[in-house]
């Protein structure tokens, strides 16, 4: 049974005429007559009483009408429907989002985006990259911006910008006003870090264990911006990204020196996994205005 003799079934079946309904359909009349015996026979049941001055429904014509209406009109609803997601009128695009990116960075820049595609529906899942990788490779996400990790494999990642990280201290700490410091200074320190997930945390331990020392972790297990809560009472310090403290009140910062440190943000997909239109389309937005050259 095809769409096309559903189609023309109900043609006939509102005009009861053959010559009638097969102008309406830009088709011959024998045209019309040979497909709706073909679909008499797949059915198996006579749908039309025939007079050389009558046509008419049958019991069975009359049962199969609603089916038919309804399945044309869901085939012209899935039409539209995808129509205007080719043109990108609707759709919807799930991004994943390191917390830090999606509270500082994103609300700057995506207003843009929803100018350029009101229609669009955008859906942000917050959490550290490790999961948001997983996230991409199980097909629950479709796009994330998420910090570049070597130990991340199996998805496609495209460098967008750098990243500095600064050392958090609370007011009136001893290295405050200093125009930089070296991780090793900060040896005694308590330190505020990360959950496990966040990238930010295996940086931190990383850049310890090459300073010569293991930080003394005074308070595990939050995200940055409760990190920074924590600094900002005076329970340590933490290695933040320089963007997440740009509108932190109550918190001093001090750049890193032997060595700096910076990590790299970018935008990761499953190259595996279809990319619909609306996600394409909010990958380029991404590309073209968060790379430092496009002036981001």
């Amino acid at each position: 049974m095809e769409l096309r003799q559903l189609r023309y079934f109900l043609a006939l079946a509102h005009h009861l005429h053959f010559a009638r309904a097969a102008e309406s359909l830009h088709i011959s009349q024998p045209s019309l007559s040979q497909q709706t015996r073909a679909l008499e026979e797949q059915l198996g049941v006579t749908l039309f009483e025939r007079s050389r001055r009558h046509v008419a429904l049958t019991a069975d014509g009359e049962a199969l009408l609603p089916y038919a209406r309804q399945l044309v009109a869901l085939a012209d609803d899935a039409q539209a429907e995808f129509a205007e997601r080719g043109g990108l009128r609707r759709g919807r695009v799930r991004l994943g989002t390191t917390p830090t990116l999606g509270g500082h960075l994103l609300p700057g820049v995506i207003n843009d985006f929803f100018t350029a595609y009101p229609g669009l529906e955008l859906i942000i899942t917050e959490d550290g990259s490790d999961r948001l990788a997983r996230g991409l490779h199980e097909g629950r996400l479709d796009l994330a911006l998420l910090v570049e990790d070597p130990s991340i494999n199996g998805q496609a990642f495209e460098a967008l910008l750098k990243e500095r990280i600064v050392v958090a201290l609370p007011p009136g700490h001893r290295l405050c006003g200093r125009a930089s410091v070296s991780l090793k200074e900060l040896r005694k320190e308590g330190f505020i870090i990360c959950r496990e997930g966040y990238h930010l945390r295996s940086l931190t331990l990383a850049a310890c264990a090459n300073a010569g020392f293991a930080p003394r972790i005074a308070v595990s297990g939050t995200d940055v911006d409760t990190a920074l809560r924590f600094v900002q009472s005076g329970l340590g310090v933490a290695l933040v990204p320089e963007i997440a403290v740009r509108r932190f009140g109550g918190i001093e910062t001090v750049a890193l020196s032997d060595p700096p440190l910076e990590r790299t943000i970018g935008l990761a997909y499953n190259p595996g996994r279809y990319l619909s239109r609306a996600a394409e389309a909010l990958r380029d937005f991404l590309r073209t205005t968060l790379r430092p050259e496009n002036g981001a």
